[in-house]
């Protein structure tokens, strides 16, 4: 799928996803930790009449939490206070359709060796116009997410399209372990005695 890249101020990498050269020159001499949010810079792709972008500021949070907690099956519950620090603790991808927001993605990272591929969604009446796979492959190519040891992430009914991207079933699954949280204000169906998957 070809899109175009409304590049964010100066200098691009050879994938088409824009660093500033502040971001630049503070990465390569104090990686990441000297660089917050706020200085960022944002990049926004173009296909036909949809945009994906990283700008904070557009992201429709009300739209968001609605989906998450009110139509997912993996996030059934979750409050608007969550999805606003899961989403200041990630990289988010929007997807746009002029000024309206129908899409989402977030990955949490250490920029370093791991990410997580979490809350994607993409609007019903949006579906069957190759929205996610343009997102996955935005989200795979961002020059900030390169060069991990594990990208990672869970699914019930999407790992045709997963797969393309290069996921496949835990490897050594007897090596992996997970804590549900007790307290947990979530309803997922994950954790359903007989979940469908």
């Amino acid at each position: 799928m070809n899109f175009d890249l409304i590049a964010s101020p100066l200098g691009a990498d050879q994938r088409g996803a824009s660093v500033s050269s502040k971001e630049k020159e503070t990465t390569d001499k104090h990686p990441r930790q000297s660089l917050s949010k706020s200085e960022k810079e944002y990049s926004t792709w173009q296909h036909k009449d949809y945009e994906i972008s990283t700008e904070r500021s557009r992201l429709n949070i009300d739209l968001i939490h609605d989906f998450l907690s009110n139509h997912s099956y993996w996030a059934t519950g979750r409050s608007r206070e969550v999805v606003e620090r899961s989403i200041a603790n990630s990289l988010p991808f929007g997807i746009y359709k002029g000024n309206d927001q129908v899409g989402f993605a977030r990955i949490v990272t250490d920029y370093a060796t791991f990410a997580w591929v979490a809350d994607v969604f993409v609007l019903p009446e949006h579906r069957g116009r190759g929205l996610s796979k343009w997102l996955m492959e935005v989200i795979i190519s961002h020059p900030e997410l390169q060069g991990f040891r594990r990208w990672v992430l869970s699914t019930k009914d999407a790992h045709r399209l997963y797969e393309r991207f290069g996921f496949m079933k835990l490897y050594r699954p007897e090596r992996w372990m997970e804590r549900p949280d007790p307290e947990m204000k979530e309803s997922p169906d994950y954790w359903l005695p007989n979940p469908e998957r």
